[in-house]
C-alpha cells in the first residue's frame, strides 16, 4: 500500500458520533490523515484535509462562512469540494488551488469517512451498524478519541473474550467462559466467534440484568466486519427455555458495539455503545448501563483502556514479530487475516484491480 501504514484506505471508518458535527469546525485525524469536519447549511457532512494550500495552517483553525471554510491565517476561501473560491488581494485564483475532499456518509448515529479512492467510496459497503440506530436496541455509547494503541489490538480484544474472566472478574467475568468451547466461522469480510455456556452460574453483572434465581445459558456471539468494527451478541436466559434454540423470550439480550478508526499507527478512536432489547423504556437503566461501561476510570470499557495502553507500551519496548497465540486467538487471528487481504488487495493494485474488489 503507498501508504505503509497498517490500515486499509478504501473502507469505511467512524469519524464522530451524528450529534457531534454541527455548524463548527471540528478535527480529526483519520488513518493519519488530517480532516477538517462540519456540517453544510443543507444538513450534509463535509470533510477536507485540514491544511490549507498555501501555507498549511490547519483549516480547522479558521472559522465557518456559509458553507466555506476561511483560512485563519490567510483567508483563502474552500468549499465543501475543496476549491479555493477566493484568495486575498487578487482577482485571479490559482486553479491549482485545492485541499482534498473525502467521501462521507452518515449512518446508524455516526458519521463516517472515506479516507481512501473516492471513486471506490461505494454507500453499500458501509458497515452493518444498525444496533446502534436507537430503535428497537436502546443504549447510550460514547467514545475514546485517542484511545494510546494500535486499533487492531481493540479488535483482538472483543474477539477473544476470555479476558473478561480477569479483566473483568467483578462484573461479567466467569470460570465458564474460559471451560468452553467455541466456534468460529468466517467470511471474505467478517468472522464470528460463538460460545455458549449451558447451565451455569450467572456473573454479577447479568444476573443483576436477568432478575431471576437459578443457572442460566449464556451466549457470547461476537462479529467482525473488516476492517474495523465489531458486534457482540450476548445475552443470558434461564437454563432450559429454549435460547440455545433461538427463543430468548426469558431472557436479556444485550449487544456490545465497537466502530474503530485508526488515527496513527499507535493510536485510535473507540466509538463504543452498548445497547439490549429489555427495559427499553427505562431511562435510568440506560444511563447505569453506560456508567456501568464507563465511569471515571471504573466502568467495563476503563479496565479495557487501561490493559490495552498498557499492551501498546509493552509492545513498545519489547518489539517482537508475531505474536505468541494460543487457540483462544483464533477469532483474532481470523479478523486480522482479513484485514491483511485488504491491505494486500491495496499495495500495487491498480484501478482496474481495486475496482474488481
Amino acid at each position: 500500500m503507498a501508504s505503509g501504514k497498517p490500515f486499509p484506505l478504501n473502507a469505511w471508518y467512524p469519524a464522530a458520533w451524528s450529534h457531534e458535527i454541527g455548524r463548527a469546525l471540528a478535527a480529526r485525524t483519520i488513518c493519519g490523515k488530517d480532516v477538517v469536519l462540519y456540517r453544510r447549511n443543507d444538513g450534509a457532512v463535509a470533510a477536507l484535509e485540514d491544511a490549507c494550500w498555501h501555507r498549511l495552517l490547519p483549516l480547522s483553525m479558521g472559522r465557518l462562512a456559509g458553507d466555506e471554510i476561511v483560512c485563519g491565517y490567510h483567508g483563502l476561501v474552500f468549499n465543501s469540494a475543496g476549491r479555493c473560491t477566493h484568495m486575498p488581494a487578487q482577482k485571479t485564483i490559482n486553479p491549482s488551488a485545492c485541499v482534498r475532499a473525502y467521501p462521507t456518509g452518515e449512518r446508524h448515529r455516526l458519521v463516517w469517512i472515506w479516507p481512501g479512492d473516492p471513486a471506490l467510496a461505494d454507500p453499500a459497503l458501509m458497515p452493518d451498524f444498525h444496533w446502534n440506530d436507537g430503535t428497537m436496541w436502546k443504549g447510550e455509547g460514547g467514545t475514546f478519541y485517542s484511545l494510546k494503541c494500535d486499533w487492531r489490538l481493540v479488535v483482538d480484544n472483543l474477539m477473544d473474550l476470555t479476558h473478561e474472566t480477569y479483566v473483568h472478574s467483578d462484573s461479567i467475568g466467569h470460570d465458564a467462559i474460559l471451560d468452553t468451547p467455541f466456534e468460529v466461522t468466517h467470511t471474505d469480510r467478517a468472522a464470528t466467534m460463538t460460545r455458549w455456556m449451558i447451565g451455569i452460574d450467572p456473573p454479577p453483572f447479568w444476573a443483576k440484568q436477568l432478575g431471576k434465581p437459578g443457572r442460566v445459558d449464556r451466549w457470547q456471539i461476537v462479529t467482525f466486519q473488516a476492517p474495523a468494527v465489531v458486534v457482540g451478541d450476548v445475552g443470558v436466559a434461564p437454563t432450559g427455555t429454549g435460547a440455545p434454540q433461538g427463543d430468548r423470550s426469558e431472557g436479556v439480550n444485550g449487544a456490545f458495539l465497537a466502530a474503530i478508526a485508526p488515527e496513527t499507527e499507535t493510536s485510535c478512536h473507540y466509538f463504543w455503545n452498548f445497547v439490549r432489547t429489555f427495559r427499553t423504556d427505562d431511562d435510568e437503566l440506560t444511563r447505569s448501563l453506560q456508567r456501568a461501561h464507563v465511569n471515571e476510570g471504573r466502568g467495563v470499557y476503563d479496565q479495557d483502556h487501561v490493559v490495552l495502553e498498557a499492551q501498546q507500551r509493552a509492545i513498545d519496548r519489547n518489539p517482537r514479530t508475531p505474536f505468541y497465540n494460543l487457540n483462544i486467538d483464533a477469532g483474532a487471528l481470523w479478523a486480522r487475516r482479513l484485514i491483511e487481504r485488504m491491505l494486500e488487495r491495496e499495495q500495487g493494485a491498480g484501478p482496474a484491480d481495486r475496482a474488481a474488489e
